[in-house]
């Protein structure tokens, strides 16, 4: 059923009800964050009708959540949330999505904006030799099968334990860099060998390493408990698991059609494929996304070794780069959680599935560094490559809402083939490059399908997080030089 506005109950500014009984076999509602001038644009696609389908989901519990980036995904919308219970709840790959751990890194950086400046087009030319991009990109970390196994059962570690990184890098790193519960016997051969060669490369699509600055500082506490500071240079990596989280999600949704018959599960979309977590199929599928978001933080964490080495070709000694914290957007996990089922609300334990949404854990949480334990989470969220991308930190609001959650970027206004109608890559790169940025791509197709007007605007995206309490601003950043596939 496509929705109109007037099935939704607005509850205030920011928040959209979509009722359990607008769509018979809802197990609850559905629950939109977006402003009226956002959730015009929301309602342009089928977003909001996946969110009402992830309403079915057996053993889901709260409400299924609609970040203000949501849009049209396989199954869940991308910007969708919702937690199912441990016990007799289900799995579901389209609720994390192809690019398992997809997600983004931010490293602050020693440099001023005008010492990078100068010399920006040298080392985006530079970043562009020593990070491969593009769809079958290979990189420079070889690695056996054997390696492999270990890399995707230790994630960050195994990359920094092999020359590629500082040992503090993957204490910045959600769960440190490394799932717990992964089983490399449960990732098929076929997906070992695509992402055997993979490792140090950011691969295409809207994947990218950025070179930006601190425009501006919202949080003075915030941003000196990250170590930022305006007109400060940081550099952005955005990219996941390629092609090895890839085939874990296409093995998996086979496995779970196939399945589904069997466990007596019948959903509106057959792309909501899924089985009860405690099933075999279920426990095999999170042990193998368990190493394919392991393999992502290796990946990370390689791009982060040789994007230390480009600054350190061009600036010398003068440039140092600090992991500041690595977060995942693509992703389920084991959490406990109050979820507002009964007065008062109860804690359960629940599998978080974050589909295009990143965690927001507030100050005092013992899940993020001690570090930044007195001012919350850092919630890395970046914008498109010719407007801004934000640094948030998690509160309380998302820990009583949203299962710790907020979004995950601008999220897309325009489809892809939308995005290249009647436009040329030279004069798109033309114009970043007189708005002062440097744009190097592998493709024309990784230029005109990531234009900013393919997005939505990111600083609305982000006042409406920010003022629905799910996380709090602390700076905004704003690109200088851009790597894509």
């Amino acid at each position: 059923m496509k929705l109109e506005k007037g099935q939704l109950k607005r509850l205030d500014e920011f928040r959209w009800l979509v009722p359990r009984g607008t769509k018979e076999g809802m197990r609850t509602d559905a629950l939109i964050y977006a402003s009226s001038e956002l959730l015009e644009q929301i309602l342009g696609d089928l977003s909001l009708e996946q969110a009402m389908n992830v309403a079915f989901l057996p053993g889901i519990v709260g409400r299924s959540l609609a970040m203000p980036d949501i849009h049209q995904g396989y199954g869940f919308p991308i910007g969708g949330v919702a937690a199912t219970d441990f016990r007799d709840g289900v799995v579901s790959p389209g609720g994390v999505g192809f690019d398992i751990n997809c997600g983004v890194r931010l490293l602050a950086s020693t440099l001023e904006k005008d010492d990078a400046a100068a010399r920006m087009r040298e080392l985006v030319d530079q970043l562009f030799r020593d990070v491969p991009s593009g769809t079958g990109s290979e990189g420079e970390v070889k690695c056996s099968f054997s390696d492999l196994n270990d890399a995707l059962e230790r994630g960050a570690a195994w990359a920094v334990e092999r020359g590629y990184g500082e040992a503090a890098d993957a204490e910045h790193c959600e769960e440190s860099g490394c799932l717990a519960g992964a089983d490399v016997s449960q990732v098929s051969d076929r997906a070992k060998q695509r992402g055997r060669t993979q490792i140090g490369t950011l691969g295409s699509g809207n994947h990218f390493l950025e070179v930006q600055w601190v425009e501006r500082v919202f949080d003075a506490e915030a941003a000196a408990a990250f170590g930022l500071h305006e007109n400060q240079v940081v550099v952005l990596i955005h990219c996941g698991s390629r092609g090895l989280g890839h085939q874990v999600c296409t093995d998996y949704l086979k496995t779970m059609n196939d399945a589904m018959r069997r466990h007596k599960i019948d959903l509106p979309d057959r792309q909501l494929a899924c089985v009860p977590i405690r099933a075999a199929e279920g426990q095999a599928y999170l042990a193998a996304m368990s190493a394919a978001a392991n393999f992502a933080w290796a990946n990370r964490q390689a791009i982060t070794h040789f994007t230390r080495r480009s600054f350190a070709r061009v600036f010398a000694r003068d440039a140092r780069l600090r992991v500041v914290y690595d977060v995942c957007h693509n992703i389920a996990k084991r959490e406990r959680h109050r979820v507002p089922d009964g007065h008062p609300p109860v804690e359960r334990e629940v599998l978080v599935h974050r589909k295009g949404a990143t965690r927001s854990f507030p100050a005092g949480s013992p899940f993020i560094p001690a570090a930044y334990r007195a001012v919350g989470q850092p919630v890395i969220i970046p914008g498109s490559m010719g407007t801004a991308s934000f640094v948030l930190a998690g509160s309380d609001g998302a820990m009583q809402e949203t299962f710790g959650t907020v979004c995950h970027g601008a999220g897309r206004a325009l489809s892809r083939s939308a995005a290249k109608k009647g436009r040329d890559a030279r004069v798109e790169t033309k114009k970043l490059e007189d708005r002062g940025i440097i744009l190097k791509a592998e493709t024309r197709d990784g230029i005109l399908e990531e234009i900013p007007e393919a997005y939505k605007d990111i600083d609305a995206v982000i006042e409406v997080v920010h003022r629905a309490g799910l996380a709090r601003k602390v700076a905004r950043l704003r690109p200088m030089g851009v790597i894509k596939g």
